[in-house]
């Protein structure tokens, strides 16, 4: 299995070790911005300031984004996330 990401030296989490976690990570950040530039012309009514139905569609895919990206992060991690406090 090839290990696309390292597990941070301090703190908790991982950071991209190869081109692949690089690519990963560029991928949900540019999938995020997407989504957020697509929804802000998606009005019912022009005019409407930013309500729940605004908000809540936007927050859901990102929400998703972000905890598949974890996941696939925690999967292609070298090792275990932890809490690290250095060497």
């Amino acid at each position: 299995m090839s290990c696309w990401f390292k597990p941070h030296t301090y703190g908790y989490g991982a950071t991209p070790a190869n081109w692949q976690g690089w690519v990963a990570t560029a991928a949900v950040m540019a999938a995020g911005l997407a989504v957020s530039l697509l929804m802000l012309g998606w009005q019912p009514e022009a005019g409407t300031g930013p309500g729940a139905w605004r908000i809540a569609p936007r927050a859901l895919v990102i929400f998703a984004l972000t905890t598949g990206f974890v996941w696939l992060a925690r999967v292609k991690t070298d090792g275990q996330w932890g809490w690290r406090w250095g060497k």
